[in-house]
């Protein structure tokens, strides 16, 4: 697995890098089988510090962690508790999710852009209705089943996950509401 530790402004010293490869890499293999790699970046807030890890694993799938404690140490301590127990809820859903699925999960290719925000335009009325693309990158879409697809958003941190639901053609999304329930859009 390959690290990438670094502080924000912050020297991290070989002691505490020896430290989280030791600590993150025995979590990871605990319950990943494949890990990619791993970052750890380590900030400063007031009179915290912060530690934030992400690991990204060869399903598809990106776990971040983050914790703030006094002291670096225990900052860390606290992030790899929570990637620990992230990673070990994953593992299990994981068993009863896919104790059905014969095959592995089937990735689509897709387009992937980042659209210009108002504050980009300076306060100024733009040309167009059309967005201008900042950005085009390519990305894949997981045929999931729903629960493997809400288990996935939770995992990864995000609002929002896109994925093909299984034995059906076209595009499901589920994402976080703000009363905190899930949301799941099933076109028909």
């Amino acid at each position: 697995m390959r690290y990438q530790i670094s502080g924000k402004q912050i020297d991290i010293g070989d002691a505490l890098q020896s430290h989280v490869k030791t600590e993150l890499g025995a979590i990871v293999q605990k319950y990943a089988e494949r890990p990619i790699d791993a970052q750890v970046i380590f900030s400063k807030s007031g009179h915290e510090f912060v530690c934030e890890a992400t690991v990204h694993l060869s399903t598809g799938l990106t776990a971040s962690a983050k914790a703030h404690a006094n002291e670096i140490y225990a900052a860390f301590d606290g992030c790899s508790e929570k990637m620990d127990k992230q990673l070990r809820r994953y593992k299990r859903r994981l068993k009863d999710h896919y104790k059905d699925r014969s095959q592995p999960v089937e990735l689509l290719g897709a387009s992937s852009y980042i659209l210009a925000s108002e504050n980009d335009t300076n306060g100024e009325e733009p040309e167009s209705l059309q967005p201008m693309i900042i950005a085009e990158m390519q990305t894949k879409i997981a045929t999931l089943s729903v629960g493997e697809a809400v288990m996935q958003m939770e995992l990864s941190g995000a609002p929002v996950l896109v994925f093909k639901k299984m034995d059906k053609d076209g595009v499901n999304v589920v994402y976080r509401r703000e009363d905190g329930n899930i949301g799941w859009i099933d076109p028909s």
